[in-house]
């Protein structure tokens, strides 16, 4: 199976452009499954600590606005993040878009970092805690949003379930790139799945400057297949599902807890 992870401006004009461009990658390669970064399709609130519904309320109609656009890239299937508001509660929701079916919500974002340039708890409220997998058309999907990424014990629960890939969607700023590499490594030797991440990049006219440098990661002993650059913000690799199956009977995913 073909899949893509890519990096994304988070400056609004700059997105215009490159989504163009990704659509066309997409559908050169044929790909079969895009992951996006978090919260793409709008600048990042929680850059600010101060809390501005009605900023919330535009980011959760754009997101939707792009969320219709998400057949460009038809016939694979979509991975992202998308604000939303359930029940009065602010929320960051993980979702799957699979044509004929639309965004389905598969997880909301759980642990909430809360500091400089990075006020989540403070724009949204915290998920329902529920890590459960998402079966799909492409295999068996869970996600870890950016900063779930810290919790592995997640990883490991996923892969008993039987998790093919683990996406984690991401908005990390510079110079914290590699550490988030290895955090993805990680994730897929303790889960024996693939890892793929897509992040935003470049800097915004909010003071944000993120570190693009998505990744795929191969199941097992954790390989890096590749990762994106500015100058090369999108890759697609071919991936063998059955590799994904066969590292669950091998160290240390077999070891009992």
């Amino acid at each position: 199976m073909k899949v893509t992870v890519c990096e994304l401006p988070n400056d609004q004009g700059a997105l215009a452009k490159e989504w163009e461009s990704l659509v066309a990658h997409v559908q050169q390669n044929g790909s079969e499954f895009v992951l996006l970064p978090e919260m793409p399709f709008y600048h990042w609130l929680p850059h600010s600590r101060e809390v501005q519904p009605g900023h919330w309320e535009e980011a959760v109609e754009a997101h939707q606005t792009w969320i219709d656009r998400l057949e460009a890239l038809a016939p694979a299937v979509v991975a992202s993040t998308r604000p939303v508001t359930v029940a009065g509660k602010r929320l960051n929701a993980g979702y799957l878009w699979e044509p004929g079916q639309g965004a389905r919500t598969i997880h909301t974002k759980y642990y909430l970092p809360d500091e400089s340039g990075f006020w989540e708890a403070s724009w949204y409220e915290r998920g329902d805690g529920d890590f459960s997998l998402a079966d799909t058309s492409k295999g068996k999907v869970g996600f870890l949003i950016c900063t779930e990424l810290w919790f592995n014990e997640h990883a490991r629960a996923y892969g008993k379930q039987g998790m093919h890939l683990l996406v984690c969607p991401r908005a990390t700023p510079n110079p914290t790139a590699p550490k988030w590499l290895a955090g993805g490594q990680a994730a897929a030797v303790v889960s024996g799945a693939y890892c793929l991440s897509s992040n935003l990049s470049g800097t915004t006219p909010q003071g944000g400057d993120y570190a693009g440098i998505g990744w795929l990661v191969e199941p097992g002993e954790g390989r890096v297949v590749d990762t994106t650059s500015a100058d090369r913000p999108f890759l697609t690799a071919d991936i063998d599902l059955g590799a994904a199956d066969r590292a669950k009977r091998t160290y240390p995913r077999y070891v009992q807890d």
